[in-house]
């Protein structure tokens, strides 16, 4: 936890981005008997009957000292999606930087060995060596600010039937690109100093002998 919040901490630098990485599944419900004409005054209105239409994926990785972020829509989030997610962020979104600085959950699908599934081990060796590699605690996942935004992209775009993976990646580029139009930033608030205070129960407790 205190290396994540100490990541926070370090001020902003173009040649380490810090990149914070997440996901969350979207299930698409489709609504057979249709929305009612929209009327003046009327929220949107569909009938209460829905059909699952599946699930997909949302990546999210955002930079949060500079309010920018890239959404990704996929079939799955497995090992392989992930790897090409850091070759984008490698090569596509930050090919000048010297270092990537990640921050991200520690499900088992993220880690260096999803780039060995998926290339060359030569080319797994390349990117593996462009990130600098932070994993929030077990239970910690709050601590990714990947999952603020996520939270916010389903409060103000996901959370409401969409029928289908095209619209959803429609959608959540619409989103994306408002977002970073705007340059919303993450003012993190919470420090090391805050964690030993708030999760003082999480320290173990050092025992002074004072006897002679």
């Amino acid at each position: 936890m205190e290396d994540v919040l100490a990541v926070y901490e370090r001020p902003y630098d173009p040649k380490r981005p810090l990149v914070c990485v997440d996901e969350a599944s979207k299930t698409l419900h489709e609504t057979p008997h249709g929305r009612l004409p929209i009327e003046a005054g009327q929220p949107p209105r569909q009938d209460y009957e829905y059909e699952r239409n599946g699930t997909t994926n949302i990546f999210m990785a955002v930079e949060p000292l500079i309010g920018k972020r890239k959404t990704f829509v996929t079939d799955q989030r497995t090992k392989q999606d992930f790897a090409e997610l850091l070759r984008y962020l490698s090569d596509d979104e930050y090919p000048e930087a010297e270092k990537i600085v990640l921050v991200t959950d520690n499900l088992n699908t993220h880690s260096p060995a999803c780039l060995y599934e998926r290339f060359e081990p030569a080319e797994a060796r390349r990117l593996t060596q462009r990130f600098e590699w932070h994993y929030t605690p077990e239970h910690g996942s709050w601590l990714n600010m990947a999952e603020i935004e996520l939270s916010i992209l389903s409060r103000q775009c996901t959370n409401r039937r969409i029928s289908n993976k095209q619209t959803l990646a429609r959608e959540v580029t619409a989103w994306e690109k408002d977002r970073n139009k705007l340059k919303v930033q993450i003012d993190w608030q919470f420090r090391p100093d805050n964690a030993r205070i708030k999760l003082k129960r999480l320290y173990p407790v050092t025992i002074v002998n004072n006897s002679s």
